[in-house]
């Protein structure tokens, strides 16, 4: 058997998460077996679909270098790959089940449903639609009528549902639990219980694997499965993603949740995927850091928790550092690049090879300081910068001792004839100069930092006095000495 997987999300918004979790699971089952993952888009539900939606979907999954091998953009012989696009293939099923009696015409109104409803809850039984039996001659002067109707699928009573969970363990439920569940609205369209059993069925599905929320709704549609005459796939329902230090799912008040929002911050893909697969799997009790061809070598759903995982920004963020140091300078720059254009620190327009290796020496400087991309306009944005932005607690606390001014003049000085200007040099120069005057360091050093650089964390300082140039240290110097009360 080949094992095929889906992901098939809603086009509603911002691609969350623990959405992505998902769907790398089923992309790496799918990998770790040989098989085929397909991307499927359920836009059933067009009052809420959200038009950029789509494209923020397949760009997170290009960016996460998870490819498809079906689905928007790739085709595939079990197309149209959009549910919107198959209300043909949904029409003729619903028919089936017309035709052989698993589904009937359900002319109920809303009060109806609303007053049985009521009737339940008073006399204190769970209330679940069933049935109302209209003798043929009424259905059809209905039907004649042009009285809008909906297409229930009629549960049959008396019955267990099984679900052998490959994560979750079997969960049973009575037929008598679920209710006569509409799977073709009034308007035609479908609803998600009939239209995901019909789509996952004509496309071969063998694994279903997906949030457990859709948990109850599997009952639903093992019953349609049943009636339409297909094989069960495996079913195995992922636990949420919690909020940090919570065991509240995850939402987008818990602050950046969207993919979107750490590919802005220039995170790798890489770390990505590794954080993700690691939220709810695990290979063994010590390693962390997984390659994507281990993921796909070592996946397999008997290692996935039954238990909530809960959202560690930290620890995403720490494996972030650990995947930037595997990278070469080169391509730190080549991904750095964007984020200094995007803040017009840079030119938009081509990079010179003078810029370049400026760009690179920053890089250097920064080394394992840089965590993501957007780290090099945090920390490195005054080497592209005619002015200083001085950080106004580092001012304070740096520049605002007595000591400072007369420390500035006499740098100054020494900065003027070093030679050659870089590193080794200026950090000979610097201890001299401290040793000389009985100073401490940290002022020396610290004055020099903030009045060169306005800022009070960053890269080496002699690095940085370094790749700014002589002349642009004595010029910032002496606009900082401007601004500074006089010794």
């Amino acid at each position: 058997m080949t094992v095929r997987t889906r992901f098939a999300p809603s086009p509603t918004g911002y691609l969350h998460i623990g959405g992505v979790r998902t769907a790398l699971f089923n992309w790496l089952l799918a990998r770790h077996f040989g098989g085929q993952f397909i991307l499927r888009i359920d836009d059933t539900d067009q009052q809420r679909h959200v038009e950029p939606a789509v494209k923020m979907i397949l760009e997170g999954f290009r960016w996460m270098n998870m490819d498809w091998d079906e689905g928007p953009e790739v085709g595939g012989p079990c197309g149209p790959y959009y549910q919107s696009q198959r209300g043909h293939i949904y029409t003729e099923a619903a028919q089936k089940l017309l035709d052989s009696g698993h589904a009937y015409r359900d002319f109920s109104t809303e009060e109806q449903r609303s007053a049985d409803k009521a009737a339940a809850e008073a006399a204190k039984r769970a209330y679940r639609f069933r049935k109302i039996v209209l003798d043929p001659e009424t259905e059809a002067k209905y039907i004649a009528e042009g009285r809008p109707f909906a297409l229930r699928f009629e549960v049959p009573l008396g019955q267990l549902i099984v679900v052998d969970d490959q994560i979750k363990g079997r969960v049973e439920a009575r037929t008598e639990e679920v209710g006569d569940f509409v799977i073709v609205r009034p308007d035609g369209t479908p609803l998600y219980n009939f239209a995901t059993v019909v789509d996952d069925a004509q496309m071969g599905i063998t694994h279903v694997v997906r949030a457990e929320e859709h948990l109850t709704n599997t009952f639903s549609q093992i019953l349609v499965f049943q009636a339409l005459g297909y094989p069960l796939p495996t079913f195995a329902h992922v636990p949420y993603v919690a909020a940090p230090g919570s065991k509240k799912k995850l939402s987008k008040r818990d602050g950046a949740v969207g993919l979107d929002e750490y590919i802005k911050q220039g995170y790798l893909p890489e770390a990505m995927m590794n954080y993700l697969s690691r939220l709810g799997w695990s290979y063994d009790a010590e390693t962390e850091i997984f390659t994507p061809e281990q993921l796909r070598e070592y996946f397999t759903l008997d290692r996935v928790n039954g238990s909530p995982a809960s959202h560690d920004p930290d620890k995403l963020f720490w494996l972030q550092g650990e995947w930037m140091k595997q990278l070469p300078d080169e391509q730190k720059v080549d991904s750095c690049i964007p984020f200094l254009q995007q803040a017009g620190l840079i030119d938009d327009l081509v990079v010179s090879p003078e810029l370049r290796a400026r760009i690179k020496a920053v890089v250097v400087a920064l080394g394992d300081r840089l965590k993501t991309f957007s780290d090099i306009v945090k920390l490195g944005k005054f080497f592209f910068q005619d002015q200083i932005d001085y950080d106004p607690d580092a001012f304070k606390k740096r520049l605002g001792k007595a000591e400072v001014p007369r420390i500035l003049t006499e740098v100054s000085s020494i900065l003027e004839k070093i030679e050659p200007f870089d590193t080794p040099t200026l950090d000979k120069a610097v201890h001299e100069y401290v040793a000389a005057s009985g100073l401490g360091m940290g002022l020396v050093v610290n004055a020099l930092r903030v009045s060169t650089t306005g800022q009070g964390i960053g890269p080496g300082v002699y690095e940085a006095l370094e790749i700014l140039g002589r002349d642009e240290c004595l010029k910032r110097i002496a606009l900082t000495l401007a601004i500074l009360p006089k010794a």
